[in-house]
């Protein structure tokens, strides 16, 4: 499976679909270098079991009209997708909150004595996080989140365009935050990107890494200024020195593939690449799976193919929840590649985990192995095979949609019927699939007199006659 980086940003999996079925350890704490997290994957394998064929994951990122006063509270919150400009990742905040026996308005007295802009800033994020955790029973609630929101702003704007007074600079904590507020019109803001950018570069002025990562971000697509690539690529490598490890992995992308009309340069790349998998964690774990994928090629400057160091950087970015990796191992298991043995219980595992988090190709992968079973591990079900390629069918993935029309045309798992399996087989040749296509052709030709249908294959090494391959 390719990398979930695109030109345009990062773009991150979906939220789990069903609970979690596997014993698992901890997750890694991130690449240290060649030979650094070695872990066993110890797990205790059980049947996955599938939804409704009805359900879908949702986006990570939550939609912007969605997005609550909690969810910008903590300035440090980033954003990885360009595709919602200045919305966190993080669903929570970290907030000061006010010592046992203190009270709003002694922090309020606190926070107007003070000439620490931090302080002065997380009082106006406790205001919004009071606010926005008012119980039904306080009244008048409306007016009074009104009333603390307006103070919160009060102080935040006043941060962010005046610092502390006369002489004093801006504070780049309260500018990254108005920018947020801008670049995803919550806490009553206008949608304003050019607002946010600009704020988000007098913040980058004093260092802000998130910020100057934004601004990168807004140059590259062009939100709230002038699209400009050259800019977008020194604002990248700004925010990756000042250690913001959105800003390393996508600068290292940039520099392999030669993205952003920047020449390729795969050294610095890989020097990139490996100081943001050095940061890796659950927002973070693309660089580990883009390092794994050099050490399996050759040609690669400063890169010596290692397939078993590979498959140790994908077992990390799996750890911590990077469905491509898992994808990646399930089918390394299953074929035995990359060093790994063919080990029918970690395939579905890991295949199982990666499905957690609606990826298409893992759902698919499932339907193979409940259309073969694996002798001890996991029975054969004709029905579980045609709901898992159903949920990825359902995602528009080709070779799902090619496999639900022959399970629909021979009737596995499903009753037989050759009319859905021609719209299926449609489905799927409207995306190219060359499979689908072929089969719409043989049918065309068909009699309804006694033609034999060519039966699909169990065995999965026969990938010409393997309908899930």
């Amino acid at each position: 499976m390719d990398s979930s980086f695109s030109d345009s940003g990062l773009v991150f999996g979906e939220k789990p679909l069903f609970d979690s079925l596997f014993d698992e350890t901890e997750p890694s704490k991130g690449y240290t270098g060649k030979g650094a997290g070695k872990q066993e994957d110890a797990f205790k394998i059980e049947p996955p079991t599938r939804q409704s064929t009805s359900s879908s994951s949702a986006s990570s990122i939550p939609p912007l009209a969605q997005i609550n006063t909690t969810q910008l509270l903590d300035p440090s919150n980033r954003t990885n997708s360009t595709s919602n400009l200045g919305a966190p990742v993080s669903p929570s905040a970290s907030v000061t909150f006010l010592p046992q026996g203190t009270t709003l308005e002694q922090y309020r007295t606190n926070a107007k004595k003070s000439n620490d802009p931090k302080i002065q800033f997380d009082f106006a994020k406790y205001l919004l996080d009071t606010a926005s955790n008012l119980e039904p029973t306080d009244r008048p609630t409306e007016k009074t989140q009104k009333a603390l929101i307006t103070e919160a702003l009060k102080w935040i704007k006043r941060l962010a365009t005046q610092g502390m007074g006369i002489g004093r600079a801006a504070y780049p904590e309260a500018q990254f935050f108005l920018a947020n507020a801008y670049g995803t019109a919550s806490l009553g803001f206008p949608l304003d990107h050019e607002k946010a950018f600009n704020l988000y570069v007098q913040a980058s002025k004093q260092n802000h890494a998130a910020a100057t990562y934004r601004a990168a971000v807004c140059y590259e697509v062009g939100a709230g200024t002038k699209r400009d690539f050259g800019r977008s690529v020194q604002f990248f490598r700004k925010a990756a020195i000042l250690g913001e490890t959105p800003a390393m992995y996508k600068l290292g992308m940039t520099l392999l593939k030669g993205l952003l009309n920047q020449n390729p340069n795969p050294r610095e790349a890989i020097t990139w690449l490996k100081r943001a998998a050095t940061n890796a964690d659950a927002e973070n774990p693309h660089a580990l799976h883009e390092l794994g994928l050099c050490y399996e090629k050759d040609g690669i400057p400063s890169i010596i193919p290692d397939e078993a160091y590979a498959r140790e950087l994908y077992t990390q970015a799996g750890q911590l929840g990077y469905a491509p990796s898992q994808f990646k191992l399930g089918c390394s298991y299953e074929y035995g590649t990359i060093t790994c043995p063919v080990d029918p219980r970690r395939s579905i595992a890991w295949y199982t985990r990666a499905a957690e988090q609606g990826d298409p190709e893992s759902e698919l992968a499932l339907s193979g192995w409940y259309l073969t079973g694996a002798d001890g591990i996991l029975q054969q079900s004709d029905t579980e095979a045609y709901l898992w390629a159903r949920k990825a069918a359902d995602k528009y993935l080709a070779k799902a949609e090619y496999a639900i029309g022959y399970y629909s045309e021979v009737g596995i798992g499903v009753q037989q019927d050759l009319e859905e399996a021609r719209r299926w087989y449609m489905r799927a040749a409207a995306q190219g699939n060359k499979r689908a296509m072929q089969r719409l052709s043989e049918l065309k030709k068909l009699s309804n007199s006694g033609s034999q249908k060519k039966p699909i294959s169990r065995d999965k090494s026969n990938t010409d006659n393997c309908v899930i391959c």
